[in-house]
């Protein structure tokens, strides 16, 4: 059994994973309508590790014997003034999230949950490379200086990723 306040934050995290695939889709149909199909790509398979992570979760409280609640996602409101603000808000989105697995990890501690403890150390891990990835995203897009064949090359180098 895990506790039940850890219960109700990982019902909590689930839920933005989901909205983190949501958002994350937003910034490939952005991409899409500018043609820059690479970097929409890339977000397609962000999305889709987001509802990975999501999943990994709800398995996890399945096993614990604790009930799975979803709440009703919003989409996400946004709006980008050029190609560069998806890579900025994708990093600013990580580091929310990264936040968020550091406040239950800290809860799980002071609570003796170890169990839940030991399991998100595979999402610390994990926020720690994501929050590399869209750091390197934004770096490579200033090195490109966003436009021409840089970007051109760039977005080709976006839609090779491989899950």
């Amino acid at each position: 059994m895990i506790n039940k306040e850890i219960a109700k934050m990982l019902n909590q995290q689930i839920n933005l994973e989901l909205h983190s695939g949501y958002l994350y889709m937003e910034f490939a149909n952005y991409y899409e309508d500018n043609k820059l199909s690479g970097f929409a790509h890339w977000y397609v398979l962000q999305a889709g590790e987001e509802y990975g992570h999501a999943m990994k979760i709800r398995q996890f409280m399945i096993d614990a014997g604790e009930r799975v609640m979803f709440t009703k996602l919003e989409g996400p409101a946004v709006s980008f003034k050029d190609a560069k603000s998806p890579l900025l808000e994708g990093l600013k989105h990580e580091q929310f999230i990264t936040r968020s697995i550091y406040d239950i990890y800290e809860k799980a501690l002071e609570v003796k949950d170890h169990l839940t403890a030991e399991f998100l150390h595979w999402f610390i891990e994990e926020q720690g490379e994501e929050e590399t990835n869209a750091q390197t995203n934004i770096d490579k897009f200033e090195l490109s200086g966003g436009t021409g064949s840089a970007l051109y090359l760039l977005d080709k180098e976006m839609g090779g990723r491989q899950e």
